[in-house]
This record gives structure tokens, sequence and C-alpha cells, in this order.
């Protein structure tokens, strides 16, 4: 009996890796590196793995230079005066907010009780800065979900704490979407009703109703695995791509929605050629030619895009947005993995491999 067990585990890991591995129709096959016959992503100028930037999904550099003054120094007033000529209706602040909040509660957890100080001063001497809240708030968010588990006694009482700080927050900029966009990642993690949740909803689009960031938070909340189900989603996400005008990535939405109900064991062959994934990748794709080159959300549609083209063994289109991303991995899906850069890694080979097999060179790939 146990032989049979054994035998029934080995046939499942076989389909989950197993195109992977080997893709005969393609011609792709596993070498060993430095293989003459293996494929190098140097060639195509991506950066290397271990240089990958895992803290945003894009270039911000104003960002990451202000990022680098306040670790170095552990003075907020730089983080305060880049945040105070951010528009706050914008993509741009709330990815600001996200990622000032990441790094304090990144050194947190390297440096307990010691990192992470300057958010601390920053609260503590400017009361009444509305980036400071802000930031706050979203730290806690993310000191919840990082420290504890989800309906702990811990969790629960930092979430609260992260409501209260939201409520602050929005006092202190009335007509800023981003307090109620932290709130949607509270109700997700404390369970509010229906009701609760389309309170929230609903001062958030009267401030922003085109908001990318926005409609990602609320599409976890109605996903099957917290508070809604698979239709709920589909119907959430479908319905804002239709109401988005020309240009929008909303039109993307129902890819992120496929992406968080696809099942741990994919057991149908052919899945990412299906005709749900496949309309949502068209959706993505139409989405991504549309949008304008500085949307601030383009680098996380291309992301996720690289994964189901990828997957579906689209290789040129995977490259094309391969070359368009890289260097910048701080987006869905690699930030699910225990390592983003492993995790984007392997795809970005398995894109090379699939795209040279089928003889892409560094001179036939669009830029």
């Amino acid at each position: 009996m146990e032989i049979l067990w054994f035998l029934f585990a080995m046939g499942l890991l076989a389909m989950i890796i197993g195109p992977y591995v080997m893709r005969r129709r393609s011609g792709i096959r596993q070498v060993a590196p430095g293989s003459p016959d293996a494929a190098d992503p140097d060639t195509y100028g991506f950066v290397r793995q271990e240089e990958l930037d895992i803290r945003l999904p894009g270039p911000d550099q104003d960002l990451l230079d202000v990022l680098d003054v306040v670790q170095h120094t552990q003075d907020w007033r730089a983080a305060a005066q880049l945040l105070a000529g951010t528009p706050k209706e914008g993509e741009v602040r709330w990815q600001r907010v996200q990622a000032f909040a990441g790094a304090a509660s990144l050194e947190l957890q390297q440096k307990p009780g010691a990192g992470g100080a300057w958010l601390r001063d920053w609260r503590s001497e400017s009361s009444k800065d509305a980036g400071a809240a802000q930031v706050h708030a979203e730290f806690l968010v993310q000191q919840a979900w990082r420290s504890s588990s989800a309906g702990t006694d811990d969790f629960r009482i930092i979430l609260e704490e992260a409501r209260t700080v939201c409520g602050e927050a929005a006092l202190l900029s009335p007509g800023d979407p981003i307090p109620y966009i932290v709130e949607l990642a509270v109700a997700r993690g404390l369970g509010y009703s229906n009701e609760q949740f389309d309170q929230v909803w609903a001062k958030v689009i009267d401030r922003a109703p085109e908001h990318m960031g926005a409609h990602l938070a609320a599409l976890h909340y109605l996903c099957e695995k917290w508070h809604g189900s698979r239709e709920e989603a589909d119907h959430f996400a479908t319905t804002s791509a239709a109401r988005a005008p020309h240009g929008s990535l909303l039109a993307a939405l129902p890819l992120f929605a496929v992406y968080e109900h696809i099942p741990d064991v994919i057991l149908v062959q052919g899945f990412y050629q299906s005709a749900v994934v496949t309309k949502a990748m068209e959706g993505a794709l139409f989405a991504v030619h549309s949008a304008r080159a500085d949307d601030p959300m383009l680098a996380h549609v291309r992301h996720l895009l690289i994964l189901f083209l990828v997957r579906s063994e689209r290789w040129a289109e995977a490259m094309n947005q391969l070359v368009r991303v890289d260097g910048h991995i701080g987006a869905l899906p690699w930030t699910h993995s225990g390592d983003p850069a492993a995790a984007y890694t392997v795809h970005r080979n398995l894109a090379v491999a699939g795209y040279e097999a089928n003889g892409g060179t560094p001179a036939t790939l669009l830029r």
C-alpha cells in the first residue's frame, strides 16, 4: 500500500514540474550550467539574480535615493518631503507609502526593538503629517502579516491599531484615498462584513475611482480564500475592466482574479491555454499596449503577464515583457515566493530557453 502512495505522489510531482523540465514540442531540454547549449540571459542584458531589486516593481529613482538617505541617517525628513510633493490621488503615492512602510518593517525584523526608529520619530515629531500617519498605518498592516499568523490575538491587535491609525490619517488628509486603501487590507485581515467592506470601498472610489492598487486590494478581500468566492472576484474584476476608460490598466484586472484562484495542484493539461486564462491574458496584453508608458502600475501587470506567458509557452511575448521590467521585481507573483529573485529568474530562464529553442535571438527581439 505504501508503494502505491509513493507512486501516486511521484506521478503528481511529475505532472507539476514535468512541463517546466522538458518541452518536447518546442525542443527545450535541461542542460548543465556552462554547457554550450545553455541559454544565457546575460546575452539579453538581464540583471544577475543576486542584483535584482525586490523592493519595487519598477524604477523610482527619487524613492530609492530617499530610502537610502533615510535608512543611512535614520532621519525621516527626506521621506516626509518626498511624500509631501507626491500627488495624493495617484498610484505613485500609494507605492511610495508601501515602500517606506516595508522598509521600516524589514528594519524592525532585522533589528528587533531598534529597526525602523526613523518612522517612530517621524510620527512623534510630526504628529500632524498625513504622510507619516499613512506610512504608519501601512507599516502596522505589514507587521501583522509578517510577524503573526492570521486569526491570532496578536494579529488582530496589530490590525485594530492599524484601523485606528487609518482613521487618524483620513482626518489629516480628507480627500486622500490612501487611508481607506490601507483599511481594505485591514478589512481582509479582521474579516469585515460585506456591509463594512462596501462602506470602505465607497470611500475609496469616491476619491480615486480608477485606482489600480485599490482595486487589487479589494480583489484580495473578495477572493475565495478570504471573504468572497471565485464568482464574486471574477464579477468584480470583469465589471471593473468593462467600465474602465481606454488606456486604463483596470482592463488587466481579470488576469489578477485568475491568478488568485490558480489551484495549488493543476491536474488539467493545458490549463494555461484554456479559454478563461487566454481571455484574461489577452485583456491584460491589450491593457499594457493601451496604457501610458509612464503608468506606475504598468510594471505590475507586465510581471504577472510574464508568469502566464511563460507557462503558456508564449516565449516571444514573455521575452517582450521581460526586457521592459528586468531589474526590479517587487511585484506579484514573485513577492508571493519566499525567494522572489529565484522565482523570477526561473521564469526568465525558461523564457530565454523557449525563445531560443524556437529560433529567437537577441537580434530578433523587439524592444
